[in-house]
């Protein structure tokens, strides 16, 4: 007997729940190399994996909320940027480019 068919977002978020550093090195490409909307994108399909409403309430942040800030048009503060990765066992961090920049 066969699987039954499984979308590509579906395995996605599933390979997130299975494997959080997969979750932190898919948001760390997405830093790299993507828009703010595929930022967003990127932010919600993690927090579906680790349930939207634990992400929410420990962020504390209302779930209405968050699902219009990591809509693709949204903006999150900063506080409430930490405060959802926190909530994703995840923080924000700088790294020094390859290639200095001088002025």
């Amino acid at each position: 007997m066969s699987k039954p068919y499984v979308s590509h977002e579906t395995a996605t978020i599933e390979s997130f729940k299975r494997d959080p550093e997969f979750a932190a090195e898919y948001l760390n490409s997405v830093f790299e190399d993507g828009t703010q909307e595929e930022l967003m994108l990127a932010l919600r399909r993690i927090a579906d994996a680790f349930g939207m409403k634990d992400v929410a309430e420990t962020a504390k942040l209302n779930p209405k909320t968050l699902y219009r800030t990591l809509s693709p048009a949204g903006n999150p503060e900063l506080r409430s940027f930490q405060a959802i990765l926190g909530a994703m066992g995840m923080r924000l961090a700088v790294i020094p480019l390859a290639q200095p920049v001088h002025p």
